[in-house]
């Protein structure tokens, strides 16, 4: 995991320099960027009684003061000209308990794994970048 303060976000790559945000050939691009909730990782490490930093969980953006649509097609817009449409919940994966037992069954509720999506329209995004929930 690489922290970026700031990244270029593509219709065809997602989040550029992401190997897993790529489009692929006859797949259905589900997943090119992945979000969590500032909140929702705090919860999940408190129930465990740790302290970990939210990057173990291996997404890419962190979200803090709102709550993600738990909606497939909800569209977020992050800054100016970047929008995002949720797909799916972001299921963690066996590897959660390899850092911590215990923490694939804490990220299971409400969508404490996060969401993932895909990109509709490309841009720059940066950290303290608004972000807001499109009708």
């Amino acid at each position: 995991m690489v922290l970026l303060d700031r990244s270029e976000v593509t219709t065809d790559l997602g989040i550029v320099g992401d190997c897993r945000g790529r489009l692929k050939p006859g797949g259905r691009d589900r997943r090119q960027v992945t979000l969590m909730e500032r909140a929702d990782w705090e919860v999940a490490t408190a129930e465990l009684d740790v302290s970990l930093p939210w990057w173990e969980r291996r997404c890419n953006l962190l979200v803090d003061g709102l709550d993600l649509p738990q909606v497939p097609g909800a569209r977020l817009r992050i800054g100016r000209d970047v929008v995002l449409e949720v797909t799916v919940e972001d299921d963690p994966c066996a590897r959660m308990d390899a850092v911590v037992p215990g923490l694939f069954r804490a990220l299971i509720p409400d969508w404490r794994g996060g969401a993932c999506a895909r990109v509709l329209a490309g841009g720059w995004i940066a950290v303290g970048d608004v972000i807001e929930v499109e009708q």
